[in-house]
């Protein structure tokens, strides 16, 4: 076999990013970038679920941390809202007839603020008016006009009450307890004894006339009475002119401001008539103004003397559009209930706590009312009741101001019930795509309220203006940070650091997140090395602390394979033996670790013992893997014969769990070479899947695994033979670091590509891996001859040996 067809060029291992050909020589000269790169499905999907205005059409945006979902909608979202109406403004006023069931007004942008700004002047007119009107001299002489004339009316029926006693020789007496009727005989009043000394018939008649006369007296006090009442509606009904002329003239002037607002209206008209209900409030702070400063004091101090505020009539603006600029857009970093549907405060008073209408404070949905809100999925899912609330408000398309005890019927009773405002918004969950898909599954309400799936893609082509809009992104962080810019060289670098974080050479991330923290790494350590412009040797450099911040972990391996802690040999051969690799992720670094597999085979009827699988280190895709290699050994070279082998494969020295089928093409190869009993290339390591047919599979993380045997091979010195096995399927993945790709172009390190088993043992071996004959036969002296030779050896002495067996049972 010509293994030179098998090895790869060194333009093969990176694609580079030619800086000749970015036709600007500085991020500066570049026009900042407008719109999202690489994620046309995303804002299609958006597009999509704002146009449509049918329910349930609501948006869950998913994708990995760092693609920039949130950025990427708002930007969307803020372009869409500049053409969208501005809402209404909303406002919570008193129900004066219930007032713990206040209403909802709405009103256009910036009237609602112009409305509460009235009510609190009409109410600070009103404190100040109208007590003044109880001062005025008109006022005090009506006042005084009543009084007299009542006062007139009852003096004169008690007049004529005492001209009748006096006809019936009785006089009229004003007492403690009353009205008494005393007999009277030639102008003196009679004692009890004296009347007491009178004939029988005389006091008879006396006390006949007695009788008439209180049945008088009771009809004349109904009828003062009668006026009493007359007099204080009289004085009521002069407060309430009093009341309503200051009243009238002022609420009729915002009836008439306002009158294309038919419930603005009626809550005026509401108020008017409860203005005049209030007419003691109104005497109170006339009567304290009046007093004297110590007077005043002493008023003031008394239960239920303070002064009136009137602010009932004041109006509560909850949601206040009047600055808002088309539609609005809210992001609740924080949806707890009260941030999402608002809040009741309460506030002491005398030892309680109160509430009213003024205490209601809006939430996020309010404020988002006829624009968009947009909330993270996993923080309105882990708050207390915030997703139930939310789902709620979605379904019912109104959203009701209430605690969490209140939503679940914890309470029996409740302070207030604000009126439902109607809800018009779109909502943006926005989270990870393991969140959407358990709530696929699991909610069926999520199903019904978020129907438009905007899926935000990991990476996209690197073809056409790719490199161009790169530039353009860059340009925009560094104006937006105040960073230094790009050379073409720096853009360049950043390109390939980008398709090396999405492993393709074909392709750049969009995790813009990364891309950004690259940027400014690469700003601060071109400010180090004195550069004003980003370079490519910046850029390098920002890679390379990064990794040397994470990569403790792989430099202490590293150092415990140098020194032979941890055995792998870079040199020689060994039969049954070879260099595996693996990827080993610590949270946001990933590197490649080689590890010693080794097989070992024997007769017996075991079959393939896979022994971190027996120790239940094995993972279920490890374990399929090494299941695969006993199909691929039957169907191979077992066909007519019986598999009759034992064999155990182990990786060596790993003592955590391993998972993952990328070391089963290694696997297979140990066990050929135990089978064959030719020895394996250790200066090669091997990566791949394979499956029963033989064939290499593609496999993830290869340039990681490639580097990471490669800095083995450095620290134990490289011999120029050294290199890494991978499958074919995976040269499109290969954007190694620049220091493995030099090393090859120095032909100190050698990458090769297989797409079968027989490719990759030949090279192990040095020996043709043999094509199958007609007969079911390989060549004398390939590896697939000494494998079948071994299998049918294997077999014969099982056989052997249970012929023996069995004579050795007979009976004699």
């Amino acid at each position: 076999m010509a293994f030179d067809q098998l090895r790869l060029s060194a333009e093969q291992l990176r694609r580079r990013c030619d800086p000749a050909e970015l036709t600007f020589s500085s991020t500066a000269e570049l026009s900042p970038l407008d719109t999202v790169i690489g994620q046309d499905r995303a804002l299609r999907a958006i597009s999509f679920g704002i146009q449509i205005k049918s329910d349930g059409y609501h948006m869950y945006a998913l994708g990995p941390e760092g693609t920039g979902k949130t950025t990427t909608i708002r930007k969307f979202l803020e372009h869409d809202a500049t053409d969208k109406p501005v809402p209404e403004d909303w406002l919570y006023v008193n129900n004066f007839r219930n007032p713990d069931q206040p209403r909802a007004l709405r009103l256009p942008a910036g009237r609602g603020r112009q409305f509460r700004d009235d009510m609190d002047q009409l109410v600070d007119e009103l404190k100040a008016e109208v007590p003044q009107a109880f001062e005025g001299p008109d006022y005090q002489q009506e006042q005084e006009r009543l009084e007299q004339e009542f006062g007139k009316r009852s003096k004169s029926l008690f007049q004529q009450l005492e001209r009748k006693a006096e006809r019936r020789g009785f006089a009229l007496l004003q007492t403690p307890h009353g009205m008494l009727m005393a007999p009277v005989i030639n102008g003196d009043l009679l004692t009890p004894e004296e009347l007491s000394r009178l004939q029988e018939s005389q006091r008879a008649q006396i006390e006949q006339s007695q009788e008439a006369l209180e049945q008088e007296t009771r009809e004349t006090m109904r009828q003062v009475q009668h006026l009493q009442r007359e007099g204080r509606e009289r004085a009521r009904e002069l407060d309430r002119q009093v009341v309503g002329f200051v009243v009238g003239h002022h609420i009729d002037d915002l009836k008439e401001r306002y009158g294309e607002f038919p419930e603005v209206v009626a809550f005026l008209q509401e108020a008017r008539d409860f203005l005049m209900k209030n007419v003691p409030a109104f005497k109170r702070i006339s009567h304290v103004r009046q007093a004297s400063p110590e007077q005043q004091a002493a008023l003031t101090a008394l239960p239920g003397a303070e002064q009136p505020s009137f602010d009932e009539y004041r109006v509560n603006l909850v949601v206040d559009n009047s600055e808002t600029h088309g539609a609005p857009i809210v992001l609740e970093r924080n949806p707890t209930v009260p941030n999402l549907v608002g809040r009741i405060d309460h506030q002491g008073q005398f030892g309680a706590l109160v509430t009213n209408f003024r205490l209601l404070k809006c939430g996020a949905l309010h404020k988002a009312n006829g624009g968009y809100l947009m909330v993270d999925a996993i923080d309105v899912l882990t708050r207390p009741m915030a997703w139930d609330f939310l789902k709620r408000a979605l379904k019912n398309r109104e959203v009701v101001i209430e605690g969490v005890g209140e939503g679940l019927g914890a309470f029996s009773t409740r302070t207030l019930q604000p009126e439902p405002i109607p809800l018009e918004l779109k909502v943006i969950l926005v989270g990870d795509p393991r969140v959407y898909y358990l709530l696929l599954q699991m909610d069926s309400d999520f199903q019904e309220l978020f129907k438009v799936k905007v899926d935000f893609n990991t990476d996209m082509a690197w073809q056409g203006n790719a490199a161009y809009d790169y530039g353009r992104f860059i340009a925009t962080v560094c104006r937006e940070e105040g960073l230094r810019h790009f050379s073409p060289s720096g853009v360049a670098s950043i390109m390939e650091h980008s398709a090396r974080l999405v492993g393709h050479r074909n392709k750049v991330a969009t995790k813009f997140g990364d891309v950004s923290d690259m940027v400014r790494q690469s700003s601060y350590w071109a400010g180090i090395n004195g550069h004003g412009l980003v370079q490519a040797e910046d850029v390098e450099r920002a890679m390379d602390e990064q990794n040397y911040r994470a990569n403790r972990i792989e430099e202490r391996i590293r150092e415990m394979v140098e020194e032979g802690t941890i055995l792998i040999d870079t040199e020689g051969q060994m039969v049954g033996q070879i260099n595996g690799l693996s990827v080993m992720p610590l949270g946001d670094f990933a590197f490649g670790r080689p590890s010693r597999i080794t097989a070992r085979t024997h007769v017996g009827m075991g079959g393939l013992t896979n022994i971190d699988r027996e120790a239940n280190l094995g993972g279920p895709i490890h374990n399929k893997g090494a299941l695969i290699l006993a199909g691929y050994l039957g169907g191979k070279y077992a066909r007519d014969v019986p598999l009759a082998l034992s064999a155990s494969i182990v990786f060596e020295q790993l003592y955590e769990g391993v998972e993952g089928d990328s070391a089963s093409s290694a696997e297979l190869y140990a066990l050929l070479s135990s089978l064959s009993r030719l020895p394996l290339r250790q200066d090669l390591a091997v990566t791949g899947s394979v499956n029963q047919k033989g064939e290499i599979q593609a496999i993830g993380g290869v340039n990681e695994k490639i580097e990471g045997f490669f800095d083995v091979c450095r620290v134990k010195g490289l011999s120029g033979t050294q290199g890494v096995i991978i499958p074919r399927a995976n040269l499109k993945h290969l954007m190694l670091a620049r220091r493995v790709v030099e090393a090859v172009e120095a032909g100190q390190f050698h990458i090769y590509r297989v797409d079968a088993v027989d490719e990759g043992i030949a090279l192990l071996t040095g020996r043709e891996a043999g094509r199958v004959r007609p007969d079911g036969t390989y060549p004398e002296g390939t590896v697939n001859a000494l494998v079948q030779q071994t299998i049918l050896g294997l077999a014969e002495k099982v056989k052997e040996f249970g012929a023996r067996t069995e004579e050795r049972h007979l009976p004699a």
